[in-house]
């Protein structure tokens, strides 16, 4: 730490900004936890109505937004209980953060004056209640897009060709084919939208006061970016929307810093005014760069809303499944991917249903399961489904899920309506 000129007291503060709460981590230069917050959407902020973060829109099929102005709201609510901690904010040296990935906000037409001339002695919350074009935004749930998909993968020349451009085929959660909905649906909003954002650029922009890049690794989870130049792909910008590129402005390493943190925190909360904040980025690659993995052929599993396995490359292939985003920390390799959407909230719908509510209750049924199941497995679809395709509501007569340990598979087999037997295989 030394080699920065660092304070030996400094501290470093990081947020979390998932579907279903805004966590916080503090750390002193030695990487120890100093405090840790949460916001929990649902239970702290019920005036949203939000379910597990979100809205499920019963007139859309497919559609799944959260109100942006939520998050505006957790973050002043964060800050509140950090200060009530006792944190010292004029210590932390650098903010960072993560944000669950594809979720998109629509700035609008104006906006950064608000953003440049905030108010330290009113909440965040009550000055960005006009500064979005778009009043929920998109997150990584949503399937309504499946036509701009089609469309967007026909104009470059077939779904194998943005996938080598980009990463990824067109997939429904993707920034892009969002963009491309709202422009075709509701074309006086887009022309009234000044910013697009991903939630992580998002809140690098409350925190500089300023419009913060997208970064590369994040910008890749939207089929608008050439992977290998780390840049907006003008085949791509075509596809989706006119004059798109202007609205999403440039595109930044993760690991830069996005600017100095905005006087409005200095004067509310005493921040240092030198205190940088970096880059965000998905919740994704900062995964890959916080478990440290660092050559081709590591691998890691995450189990979250979402779940992942991802590792690192030389030299992808993209293809019509999985994705590749360039490695957040590494210039020279890429992370690839794959995402399965029924993650924790399907576990915890089975808990629900069969165990009570109660992980102590799903560990009994667990312990009383002969290994292996009796050869019985199963898949279970709450949700859409991203890999394999499938519609969610699929009720299997013996799924398998992952339980709530994160090193365990869970095999379980239900003779409906009451009986569950359930059993976990370790993963070393």
């Amino acid at each position: 730490m030394e080699d920065y000129d660092l304070p030996r007291d400094a501290l470093f503060l990081g947020f979390d900004s998932s579907t279903q709460s805004l966590k916080a981590t503090v750390l002193d230069s030695h990487l120890n936890i100093v405090a840790t917050e949460l916001v929990h959407f649902d239970s702290e902020l019920p005036h949203y109505k939000t379910k597990d973060g979100v809205f499920r829109d019963p007139s859309d099929d497919g559609r799944i937004v959260s109100p942006t102005i939520m998050w505006v709201e957790a973050l002043d609510l964060m800050l509140q209980k950090l200060a009530k901690s006792g944190l010292d904010f004029g210590k932390i040296a650098a903010v960072s953060g993560s944000g669950q990935q594809h979720g998109s906000v629509y700035w609008k037409s104006g906006s950064s004056a608000i953003l440049s001339s905030l108010d330290a002695t009113k909440p965040l919350v009550d000055q960005f209640g006009d500064a979005f074009s778009v009043k929920e935004s998109p997150i990584w749930m949503d399937s309504s897009t499946t036509a701009q998909c089609r469309e967007i993968e026909k104009a470059v020349g077939g779904a194998l060709e943005l996938a080598r451009i980009t990463g990824s085929r067109a997939h429904e959660r993707y920034t892009g084919p969002q963009i491309k909905k709202i422009f075709q649906t509701q074309p006086e909003v887009y022309q009234d939208t000044e910013r697009i954002s991903l939630v992580s650029s998002f809140v690098a922009c409350l925190l500089i006061g300023a419009y913060a890049s997208i970064d590369e690794t994040d910008g890749a989870g939207m089929n608008l970016m050439d992977i290998k130049q780390r840049a907006w792909s003008k085949v791509a910008l075509e596809a989706t929307a006119p004059g798109l590129e202007d609205k999403l402005g440039k595109l930044a390493p993760a690991y830069a810093v996005a600017g100095h943190i905005a006087p409005y925190f200095v004067q509310r909360f005493n921040f240092n005014k030198n205190c940088l904040v970096v880059q965000w980025s998905g919740d994704n690659p900062n995964s890959l760069a916080g478990l440290t993995l660092n050559k081709p052929g590591d691998l890691a599993i995450s189990l979250g809303t979402s779940d992942t396995v991802f590792g690192i490359s030389s030299d992808p292939q993209p293809r019509l499944e999985g994705h590749v985003f360039p490695n957040p920390v590494d210039k020279e390799s890429y992370m690839v991917m794959l995402v399965y959407k029924n993650g924790s909230l399907t576990r915890e719908d089975i808990r629900n249903r069969y165990a009570e509510k109660s992980w102590d209750a799903f560990n009994k049924f667990l312990e009383q399961t002969p290994p292996l199941n009796g050869g019985k497995i199963g898949f279970y679809y709450k949700d859409h489904e991203i890999l394999p395709p499938l519609p969610g509501e699929f009720f299997g007569s013996h799924p398998i899920i992952s339980c709530n340990r994160k090193s365990f598979f869970c095999c379980i087999s239900m003779t409906p309506p009451i009986g569950i037997y359930v059993r976990c295989t370790y993963l070393p």
